[in-house]
C-alpha cells in the first residue's frame, strides 16, 4: 500500500508541475495581451484627439467661411447699389439703352467662371467657356469706358470695381478657408477611422487577455488541487513509515528480550557470561 502511495504522489507531484508550468505561460501570455490591449488603448485615445483638434479647426474655419461670405456679400450688394444707379441712369439717357446691363453681364460671368472651378470639361468646351467670359469681360470694359465720359457715372464704377475688386479677393481668401476646412475635416475622418481600427484591435486584444486569465486560474486552481493532494499523501506516507518504523523498533526490542532472557537462563545456570551478555541483561533491567 505504500509503495501505491508513493507512485500516487509521484503522478500527482507530476500534475502539479504540469499545471504550474501551464499556469505561469499563460499569465506571462495575459500580461502580454494586456501590454498590447493598453497600447492600442493609448493610440486610440491619441487619434481620438487628432481627431478631435482637426474638427475644432475644421468648425473653426467653417465659421470664418461663413464670417468671410457674410463681408463679400455686403461688398457685393453695395456693389449693386452703384450699379443700380448707373442701370438707372441708362434707362433714363436713350444713348446707352440699347447696352446690357452690367449687372447681369457681371452675374453670368461669375456663373461661367464657377462652372469652370467645378466642373470637368473637355479641352475645347473649356476654351470655348474661357473665350465667353473674355468677351464678356471686354464688353463691360467698353460699357464702363462709355460711362466714364460721364463724371458723376465715373466715380460711381470706379467705387463698384472697388467694392468688386474687395469682395473678389475676400472670395478668394473664401476659396483657400474652404479648401483648409475641407482638409481638416478629411484628417478628422482619417484619425476617426484609425481610432476605430484601433480600438477594434484593443477589443480582440482584451477577449484574449480574459481568456488566457481565465485558462491561467483554472490552471492555478488545478495546481492547488493538486498541492493538497500532495500533503494528504505527505500526511498518509509519513504515518504509515512511522508506523512501519515503530513495528520494526518493537521487533527488535523483541528479540533482544528474548536473547536477554536466554543468557539469563544461562547465568542461572552458572555460564559465565562475556561483557556484552552483561551489558544486555543490563539494558533488558535482568540485572
Amino acid at each position: 500500500m505504500l509503495d501505491e502511495l508513493i507512485e500516487k504522489r509521484k503522478k500527482s507531484l507530476s500534475e502539479s508541475e504540469q499545471h504550474k508550468n501551464r499556469r505561469n505561460e499563460l499569465n506571462a501570455l495575459a500580461s502580454t495581451r494586456a501590454r498590447e490591449r493598453n497600447q492600442l488603448n493609448t493610440q486610440t485615445r491619441e487619434f481620438v484627439e487628432e481627431a478631435q483638434k482637426n474638427k475644432e479647426l475644421r468648425d473653426q474655419s467653417n465659421n470664418e467661411v461663413h464670417r468671410l461670405k457674410d463681408e463679400r456679400n455686403q461688398l457685393n450688394a453695395k456693389a449693386n447699389e452703384y450699379f443700380e444707379e448707373i442701370e438707372s441712369f441708362k434707362k433714363d439717357h436713350s444713348a446707352f439703352q440699347k447696352n446690357a446691363s452690367i449687372k447681369e453681364i457681371q452675374r453670368q460671368i461669375e456663373a461661367m467662371e464657377f462652372r469652370q472651378q467645378t466642373e470637368v470639361f473637355s479641352t475645347d468646351k473649356e476654351r470655348e467657356l474661357i473665350d465667353k467670359i473674355k468677351h464678356m469681360k471686354a464688353t463691360i470694359k467698353e460699357q464702363e469706358d462709355e460711362l466714364e465720359q460721364n463724371k458723376d457715372l465715373k466715380t460711381k464704377l470706379q467705387s463698384a470695381r472697388d467694392l468688386r475688386k474687395e469682395a473678389s479677393d475676400i472670395h478668394d481668401r473664401v476659396t483657400e478657408v474652404a479648401e483648409l476646412a475641407q482638409k481638416h475635416h478629411d484628417m478628422m475622418v482619417e484619425f476617426y477611422r484609425k481610432a476605430d481600427q484601433s480600438r477594434e484591435a484593443a477589443d480582440t486584444e482584451h477577449k484574449a487577455f480574459v481568456e488566457a486569465q481565465e485558462a491561467a486560474d483554472e490552471e492555478h486552481k488545478a495546481f492547488i488541487t493538486c498541492q493538497k493532494e500532495l500533503r494528504d499523501y505527505d500526511k498518509v506516507i509519513s504515518g504509515l513509515r512511522n508506523k512501519k518504523k515503530k513495528t520494526k523498533v518493537t521487533k527488535e526490542q523483541r528479540e533482544v528480550r528474548q536473547e536477554a532472557e536466554r543468557i539469563f537462563q544461562l547465568f542461572k545456570g552458572g555460564e559465565k557470561l562475556t561483557t556484552e551478555d552483561i551489558l544486555l541483561l543490563q539494558r533488558s533491567k535482568l540485572l
